[in-house]
């Protein structure tokens, strides 16, 4: 992909200043000078307006769940600023959170830009892409997994006597003697066979999804009919790169947000739902996939440090 990357706004220096001191004030109480030093700064109107500002965009993103919600559509150059830190704030209060308790439940936890194999004490494994966790339930009488977090490829070691089943979502994939692939996606997951087939259980049915064939299911809904696929296109992860096909560029950017220390967000759902096709870089070259990205679609990015990208 090709382009001239896009420029960001030019900088506020008021905002940027407003933007500084919200976040030291978050992050615990001042000293005595640091609280004058702040008072005479806000003694300024321009000042007052741009830090008032960006407590008022606060109060309205703090309780978002980035997970489940999308920030407001853009105003002007200040207001931008002002809205992305405030969600810059309430996604570091939900990111923490979440990670600390998913480092908890899991068994086995990738960081960004990690991948691990796991040997599971029955001899199968797993393969973890970047920002992925796996929590093991295994009993006399089956082997039980469950996909916490990211996209995972498993090699299933033979044993009639005991199923091998992965919870993902609200669905479940027993292996039929198999190696497959299973990617969880906003609400459900992806289940791609390498090897054999599977069984895939949600919404109350059981589709059967054989080699070389992929199948996708919503919370409490059935598997979608299966579909031939590329292997190779579609486990591209495992060779550090992302290929895609007319998929939503809100998933394309899920995708690469396991390779960011940061999130990566639209702020507008429409701008996630335009679709997109090419070959990226995702474990080396994340920034430099989503400034291709950019210049593709025409899109311009706020960067607020280098934790959180807006996309507009």
């Amino acid at each position: 992909m090709t382009g001239h990357k896009a420029r960001e706004p030019a900088p506020d220096e008021a905002g940027d200043a407003a933007i500084e001191w919200f976040v030291r004030l978050r992050e615990g109480k001042l000293s005595a000078e640091e609280t004058a030093a702040f008072e005479a700064w806000r003694a300024a109107p321009a000042n007052a307006a741009a830090f008032d500002e960006v407590l008022h965009m606060y109060g309205h993103l703090a309780g978002m769940s980035p997970a489940r919600r999308t920030p407001p559509a853009p105003r002007a150059t200040r207001g931008m600023r002002a809205a992305a830190l405030a969600f810059a704030a309430a996604v570091a209060v939900f990111a923490s959170h979440d990670e600390i308790a998913l480092r908890l439940e899991a068994d086995h936890f990738t960081g960004v830009g990690e991948k691990r194999l796991v040997t599971l004490d029955d001899g199968s494994h797993v393969l973890l892409d970047s920002r992925s966790a796996i929590a093991s339930r295994y009993s006399a009488g089956e082997r039980r997994l469950r996909l916490l977090s990211g996209e995972a490829w498993f090699d299933v070691a033979p044993d009639a006597s005991r199923p091998f089943v992965v919870e993902a979502g609200d669905g479940r994939v027993t292996a039929l003697g198999t190696a497959f692939d299973v990617a969880l996606e906003k609400s459900g997951a992806r289940v791609t066979v390498t090897e054999h087939r599977v069984g895939v259980a949600s919404g109350g049915k059981t589709t059967i999804v054989e080699e070389g064939q992929q199948t996708a299911f919503e919370r409490d809904t059935p598997a979608r009919a299966p579909e031939t696929i590329d292997i190779d296109t579609a486990t591209a992860w495992r060779r550090g790169k992302l290929i895609v096909n007319r998929q939503p560029l809100g998933d394309v950017l899920a995708a690469l947000g396991r390779y960011h220390r940061g999130y990566i967000y639209c702020v507008d759902r429409a701008i996630c739902a335009r679709r997109i096709s090419g070959v990226f870089g995702a474990q080396e070259d994340a920034l430099q996939s989503l400034a291709e990205i950019e210049a593709s679609l025409g899109l311009r990015a706020i960067h607020v440090t280098s934790y959180l990208i807006l996309l507009y």
